[in-house]
């Protein structure tokens, strides 16, 4: 079972706990004003969350989902969704809109680089649309299955099971909704 830390994110202007095995990608590289990326550093998952300015209201909640879900992966090519459900994070506002989607997404053919060949990456979105603020934030757990590295046995999403890897990154997405604080509204005037 995962241990998890508090983190802040963007500056302290919002918390949330994350596994304490996950880095802080900004320690090694340049990202976005508008990003947190963290990486597992025993293995392939990270989490992300996006500040995105928020889609035509004329959408649905869930077709805003699938917009920006389909605006992250890099191809709609080997993409399945799975499931879409309305979800919570129990400390901000209650009429806050939260969305979330499990997908999976297969790579092309294997590129011949030497890297482990991915089998597929399981992806978990979530969606919080904060309407005042005018602004999505977009929170994607990502589950690579690398070749080798989980039992295929223990899977078979078309009977909903999704084994063991995606159970963890099932619970670092729970985890994370459930302790996502917004300290400072400011953040996104």
């Amino acid at each position: 079972m995962a241990q998890f830390i508090p983190v802040n994110l963007f500056g302290g202007a919002m918390v949330a706990d994350l596994p304490s095995g996950f880095a802080d990608v900004s320690e090694i590289r340049e990202v976005p004003d508008n990003q947190e990326v963290f990486l597992d550093k025993d293995g392939f998952a990270s989490i992300m969350i996006d500040i995105t300015e928020r889609v035509d209201d004329s959408l649905s909640n869930e077709a805003a989902l699938k917009f920006h879900f389909e605006d992250v992966v890099e191809s709609v090519e080997g993409v399945k969704i799975w499931s879409t459900a309305a979800a919570t994070c129990p400390q901000l506002p209650t009429e806050t809109p939260v969305y979330s989607l499990f997908a999976t997404q297969h790579p092309p053919t294997d590129p011949t680089n030497g890297v482990p060949s991915v089998n597929f990456t399981g992806i978990l979105m979530t969606l919080v649309r904060l309407q005042a603020q005018k602004t999505d934030l977009v929170i994607t757990v990502n589950a690579p299955h690398v070749q080798g590295q989980f039992a295929e046995e223990d899977m078979n999403l078309e009977q909903g099971r999704p084994g063991k890897q995606i159970e963890i990154a099932q619970s670092y997405r729970d985890h994370l909704l459930r302790s996502l604080f917004i300290r400072d509204w400011t953040l996104f005037a």
